[in-house]
């Protein structure tokens, strides 16, 4: 026996048996979801479990990098071709971030939420904020934003009547005319939609899918809008009950609201208010008894002119029961509430500070008055406890509130316990534009309306339309790769918890409807025409953002009427009513069926999310728990293209055939919910994408 030889081809075995293939980043995968991290929102006290996925044999060890403390991770299992890491952590008191290390050979790689990477900085890491918890209901929620004087009209006693007092120099118009399209000069026309209308909704939002209405402001204004709150402490009659209506109007000419004795019945009537109040906490039993949620706006940055605080128009200043007006006197009690910058212009000081200089929209003067901060924190409190049982505030321009940063970070802590503290399940969510990773720390927003983890990435991938359609970009539309970068940097500032609650929207009351963007006219109503914004849209790019929508992590957020057809430019434009009787069937029937979708697979609400791969006219990506997974793939082109998707990072087999079922499809004629099979050669799915086509795999497992 020649046993050299022997020697030879059991080492050459073993080196076999011991060479690894080639480092493949795409591989490794872990994210916050609860399926990489359990628990999910650890509390201190708790131990979590934290796992991360790679190829069979990718690497030979992975080290966790938790607060600059390195423990190694042992292999858990081997299934379907990945390896799973795990290593346990105690959490006490202290935030925790890390990331990975993997090592092969002389090979040492990083990982955190870019991906393999060598920037570390701290917002790209994993974090876990002991004490922080989302609620449970608000991960994947679908929701529902109605703009109330659009929505529907219900009680007609209600109306604001044309002259019934003066708002920015000129009487208030009530709009006869339903369907007609908003002015140019829109903010005091009132079509007369109400609380009561959307009471009579509620079963057709109740089988769209909604869980979740959000409203723009209904506290007491003076503008359709209602962001200028004249009382934070009552819904306003407008929107609710007038019981007590006697007064006279105010006559062509008379802009003093001194004389709108109508609306200042209305509108300081202990009954009216009470009345409306009461209607209101009847409105969230009945969302309620059909297990939805509601979510109110909080404008807590500034008020308005008429604010009962403030009383510029001088409406407050001669009824019973009220406290003069600090515009009105400088022994005001609410005199801090304001920053005056003429200490010798009482009675009547006109000279305080405007949000964006608006004398219309007050600065709320919260460093100087612990009185103010008390207030608004009582208001805050008691809206979401009963009997009004709200299960959540949408904050205004909450990055804005206070002078300083360093304010508003302590202002926004103070919300955060007061609310929760009346409400444990209540959600704090956030309107904010840019960078919120300050905010999301565990302290003081839960999430934020995202724009740019979604809204802004999904217009200008699928249109090339900046989101107020100002702006077309030939270099984003169809921008794949563009796409899943900014999606990565972006969630980024997210913990899991508030990537799953964050609001997805496909466009709001400040911004173009979405549809009217497919057509690629970039201005606004004033330059284009209202017709314009309904000219040349295109249905199946619309559809293909919704499935975008109920497909990515986040709760996807239906603006009233986008699932009816509803075109419009940005605001006012994009404030049109509702087309009751003239409802795009055939959209809203897509909607239904998109929203059933995302409802059905857990995966959708919250699993977690691999971006697989963007080139120029498609998207690929993967939501998955333990046993499901949906493969998403979207051609944003008006031509056929060929794509080759490499599945397999996403956890289909790698070698061999792989069975996908088809479980949604929409393309430029229509969409079909008949399941079809797709096969898949080694882990790579090659297909043939029609024009403006996303499709909705489902991977069995």
């Amino acid at each position: 026996m020649n046993f050299c030889a022997a020697r030879h081809a059991k080492q050459v075995q073993q080196y076999i048996a011991d060479l690894r293939p080639v480092f493949q980043p795409q591989a490794v995968f872990s994210d916050e979801s609860p399926w990489f991290r359990e628990p999910f929102e650890p509390c201190p006290g708790d131990t979590v479990k934290i796992r991360i996925r790679t190829l069979k044999n990718n690497v030979e060890s992975i080290y966790l990098v938790a607060n600059e403390k390195r423990r190694q991770m042992q292999l858990a299992e081997t299934r379907r071709g990945f390896d799973y890491y795990e290593a346990s952590l105690p959490v006490g008191r202290e935030k925790i971030s890390y990331f990975f290390e993997l090592r092969s050979g002389h090979m040492v790689a990083f990982y955190n939420k870019q991906g393999i990477t060598r920037d570390l900085a701290e917002r790209n890491a994993f974090r876990i904020h002991p004490d922080f918890s989302t609620p449970e209901w608000a991960r994947g929620a679908v929701m529902y934003q109605i703009f109330t004087d659009r929505f529907r009209r219900g009680n007609p006693n209600n109306d604001v009547k044309t002259g019934e007092y003066a708002y920015l120099g000129s009487l208030v118009q009530h709009v006869d005319d339903w369907n007609k399209a908003p002015d140019a000069m829109d903010v005091r026309n009132f079509y007369g939609g109400d609380l009561e209308g959307v009471e009579e909704k509620l079963d057709y939002l109740h089988n769209l899918g909604v869980e979740v209405i959000y409203f723009n402001p209904i506290f007491l204004s003076p503008s359709n809008h209602k962001y200028d709150i004249q009382d934070y402490d009552h819904i306003d009659p407008h929107y609710a009950r007038v019981v007590r209506d006697d007064g006279g109007l105010l006559s062509e000419g008379d802009l003093d609201n001194r004389h709108a004795t109508r609306y200042i019945r209305r509108v300081t009537d202990p009954e009216n208010l009470a009345a409306s109040d009461e209607y209101f906490a009847h409105l969230t039993h009945e969302i309620h008894k059909r297990g939805m949620r509601v979510i109110l706006d909080g404008v807590f940055n500034h008020c308005g002119s008429f604010n009962k605080w403030l009383d510029r128009e001088r409406i407050y200043e001669n009824e019973d029961g009220y406290e003069k007006g600090a515009f009105v006197s400088e022994h005001s009690p609410y005199r801090t509430f304001f920053r005056f910058n003429n200490e010798h212009a009482w009675p009547y000081n006109e000279y305080y500070d405007g949000w964006w200089g608006h004398e219309t929209l007050p600065k709320l003067n919260y460093e100087d008055s612990p009185k103010l901060v008390d207030y608004i924190l009582q208001i805050a409190k008691k809206w979401v406890s009963p009997p009004y049982n709200v299960d959540g505030w949408r904050l205004d321009v909450a990055a804005d509130l206070g002078r300083t940063s360093e304010y508003n970070h302590t202002f926004w802590k103070l919300f955060r316990k007061a609310v929760r503290e009346a409400n444990p399940e209540a959600i704090i969510l956030a309107e904010h534009y840019g960078e919120s990773y300050d905010w999301l720390q565990g302290d003081e927003w839960d999430t934020v309306m995202n724009y740019d983890a979604f809204m802004e990435p999904v217009s200008w991938f699928l249109t090339g339309m900046e989101k107020h359609s100002d702006q077309y970009r030939e270099d984003l539309i169809g921008n794949g790769e563009a796409f899943i970068n900014t999606m990565r940097y972006h969630m980024a500032s997210f913990m899991g918890g508030s990537l799953l609650c964050a609001m997805n929207e496909l466009d709001n009351h400040d911004h173009s409807r979405f549809l009217t963007r497919t057509n690629h006219y970039v201005g606004r109503v004033g330059t284009l025409g209202t017709a314009a914004a309904g000219e040349n849209i295109l249905p199946p790019v619309m559809r293909e953002a919704v499935l975008i929508q109920m497909t990515f992590p986040g709760a996807p957020t239906i603006y009233y009427g986008d699932e009816a057809g509803v075109v419009g430019f940005t605001d006012p434009d994009n404030r049109r009513t509702y087309p009751w009787g003239r409802e795009d069937l055939d959209m809203l029937c897509y909607y239904r069926e998109a929203v059933l979708l995302h409802k059905r697979w857990e995966c959708l609400k919250t699993g977690a999310l691999q971006l697989i791969e963007g080139g120029r006219h498609y998207i690929s990506y993967a939501r998955f728990t333990d046993s499901e997974e949906i493969i998403v793939v979207v051609n944003s082109h008006c031509e056929q293209i060929d794509v080759e998707i490499p599945v397999w990072i996403a956890g289909v087999e790698r070698s061999g055939s792989t069975i996908l079922e088809q479980i949604f499809v929409t393309d430029g004629d229509g969409f079909s919910l008949d399941r079809s099979e797709q096969a898949v050669e080694d882990g790579i799915l090659k297909r043939t994408m029609q024009p403006y086509e996303a499709v909705a795999f489902l991977l069995k497992k």
